[in-house]
């Protein structure tokens, strides 16, 4: 894995979305660009929309 940042992105990013497959992909792919889970996600409901909105915080590198 290359040390360097991908151009564009900073260094914290923090992902929100609604809970589902799309959003762990998300992660995931962060994750293999050579980011690190930075905290606990969390969880929100948003009852006007009735769905469960999840969010994590990323820091590249080490």
């Amino acid at each position: 894995m290359d040390n360097q940042r991908p151009e564009g992105l900073p260094k914290y990013r923090i992902l929100t979305g609604p809970d589902d497959a799309s959003f762990c992909h998300r992660v995931s792919e962060a994750l293999e660009l050579g980011y690190r889970l930075y905290g606990s996600p969390s969880i929100a409901y948003n009852a006007d929309k009735k769905v469960i909105i999840a969010a994590q915080a990323l820091l590249w590198g080490e």
